[in-house]
Parts: C-alpha cells; structure tokens; sequence
C-alpha cells in the first residue's frame, strides 16, 4: 500500500511568500503618487483652457467694438502730431498773408454804417481836455454841428473829435467830455486809450482800429485839431480816389531824426535811424489819409506795432513793410495859405 509522504515547504518557498506583501508597497505609493500628478496637471490644462477662451471671448468682443478707421488720437499718437504740427504752420502762413494785406475776411462788423451801405470817409479830429475852445471854434467854421451833422452823413461823412480817457478815470475831465458829448454827440471817445502828450503816437492806433470796427468806409482820415480845414475840397480830392485799394495819401516828407534830448522833436530812439539820422518817407501828421484795409491792417496788428515819438513817423513806419501806394499830394499840405489846398494852419 501506498502511503503518501507529507510534503514540507522548503525555506525558500516561505521566504518568497512572506516578501510579496511587503514588495507591493512602493508599487503602490508610486501610483499614487502618479495619480495625483496628473490630477495637477489635468488641472492646470483646464484652467488653462479657460483663461484662454475667455481672452478669445475679449478679443473677439473688443474687435467687434472699435472702429474700423482710426480715430483722431490714433493718428496722432502713430504720427507724432506730425500732421497736426504740419497743419498748424499752413494756417499761420496762410494768417500772415492775409494780415499782410490788411485784412481778415468776415472779420469786421461795423456798428456804425447801416448795412449795405459804405460811407466815403471818416474823419477822426485829434483834441485834448483844454481844447474845448478850439473845438467850438472848429464848429462855427468848417465842421458841421446838428443837423448839419446829420446830414454830412447821410452823404458818407463821418465827422468826429477824438479823444482818449484821463489817466485818472472818471475824474472831472473824463465827465466833462461826456457832458459835452451828450450835448453834441461829435466824440469818438477811446475808452482804452491814456490821453497824455508822450501817448501821442498810440493814439494813432486805437484812431483807426476803432474807427474800422465801428463804420464802413473807404477812407479813414486823421486831422490834427490846429488847421482849418476845407471840407468840401477833402471831400472832391476823396471822391477822386474812391476806388483805390492800399493807399496812403498825405503831405509826404523826410528829414532829420533830432538826436539831442531836450531839443523839438526829439526821437528817443534816433539810433535806430542809421549814421544818417534821417526819417523815412511818410505823410506830415497834420492830415493824412489811409484806405480802409490799411486801416484794418493797424487794427489786425496793432499789438506788435512799434510806435516812435511822433504820430506820424509812428504810422509811416507801419506802412514801410507794406505795398502801400504812397500818394504825395501837395493839397494836404497845411500851410499859413489856403491856396489850392484842403487845409491850412489856424
């Protein structure tokens, strides 16, 4: 019979048995491990995802929303203002060439004129505070007063003593010339202007940049307040010239620029007038004429115009830099006759 011998496990067989749990262990925490590494990585795509279509989203959105031509900032910010610097020197070129003629369209409005209606002349009377005997005087004589006034300028004359404002203002100088102006309603009072001696040449400037401003005229005439003058023969040498563009009509002279101080006449600035010392050509200021855009010249400029000592080397001056037609008419020369004149010294 046979009898089965019992089996044994040899100590290998045991030794391998009682390792296989303990090698499973590493095995496992890698996995583990693994897990969560992708997990984080799974993660991060995702969210990665996200951001990416949101900013797809904007993008798209914000393209939709501007504009499919640049926008005036736009070009300035990609040209530099290169344009707009550009445009700016094309307009100052093209201010200067129009104040170099004399005037700026649709600039003036005249309060004075009636519309439509262009006067032939405005004649501005230089005078003072301590003249109102000469003005009386003036209107017993060739200046109209009243109704004669009135009707002067239902002719296209505009007939007016011109005067500034005291330097104290509001005193009793400045309140008798209004009490006279109210009576006779024959000023043109400069508001802006100090009525002083030394402010003389100024005067100039405010005669004819308000004198533009408030009528429409061909002509605009300064006239100082110690000659006679024949209004009548003014009138006729005007109405010859109607028509003339930039001219500048007077009693044309030169001579020499008086350096000494203390001395008639004299010229602070007579360096400016080379070794010669010797004016340039201009009209006498007793009585000289200029045509409207002249006129208007002054008033465009008058803030950067130089003014020397005297009136009307002052206004000459002005002219130089101009295609002024300077007109030397030997009417308008005042002299102690009246012969064949316009004018003549009281």
């Amino acid at each position: 019979m046979d009898q089965t011998l019992p089996t044994t496990s040899s100590k290998s067989d045991r030794r391998s048995k009682s390792k296989t749990p303990q090698a499973s262990k590493p095995s496992l925490m890698m996995a583990f491990f693994s897990c969560l590494a992708w997990l984080y990585v799974a993660g991060r795509l995702w969210q990665d995802a996200e951001t990416r279509t949101l900013l797809a989203s904007l993008l798209k959105q914000n393209s939709a929303q501007r504009p499919k031509t640049l926008t005036v900032e736009d070009k300035l910010t990609v040209l530099g203002c290169k344009d707009l610097e550009r445009r700016i020197v094309e307009a100052e070129m093209e201010l200067t060439l129009a104040k170099s003629q004399g005037y700026l369209k649709s600039q003036f409005k005249q309060s004075g004129s009636a519309p439509g209606k262009k006067l032939l002349a405005v004649i501005g009377v230089y005078t003072s505070f301590g003249s109102r005997l000469r003005r009386n005087v003036f209107r017993v004589s060739w200046m109209p007063k009243g109704d004669a006034l009135s009707k002067l300028e239902e002719r296209g004359i505009i007939i007016r003593f011109v005067i500034g404002r005291s330097a104290n203002r509001g005193d009793s100088l400045d309140r008798n010339i209004d009490e006279e102006n109210r009576v006779t309603k024959d000023f043109l009072i400069l508001d802006d202007h100090e009525e002083a001696q030394e402010e003389l040449p100024k005067k100039a400037k405010f005669f004819f940049s308000t004198a533009v401003q408030m009528w429409d005229a061909e002509f605009y005439v300064k006239v100082d307040d110690n000659i006679d003058l024949d209004l009548e023969g003014l009138i006729e040498l005007l109405q010859s010239r109607r028509g003339q563009e930039s001219a500048y009509m007077g009693c044309m002279k030169s001579g020499e620029v008086v350096a000494e101080e203390g001395r008639p006449w004299y010229e602070p600035e007579w360096w400016k007038f080379g070794d010669q010392k010797s004016y340039f050509r201009h009209a006498a200021g007793s009585l000289f004429i200029l045509t409207k855009n002249l006129s208007e010249y002054i008033y465009i400029n008058s803030a950067s115009l130089k003014t020397y000592a005297h009136d009307d080397t002052s206004v000459g001056s002005w002219m130089m830099g101009l295609q002024a037609t300077y007109i030397d008419d030997s009417r308008l020369c005042c002299v102690n006759s009246r012969q064949d004149k316009v004018c003549s010294l009281a």
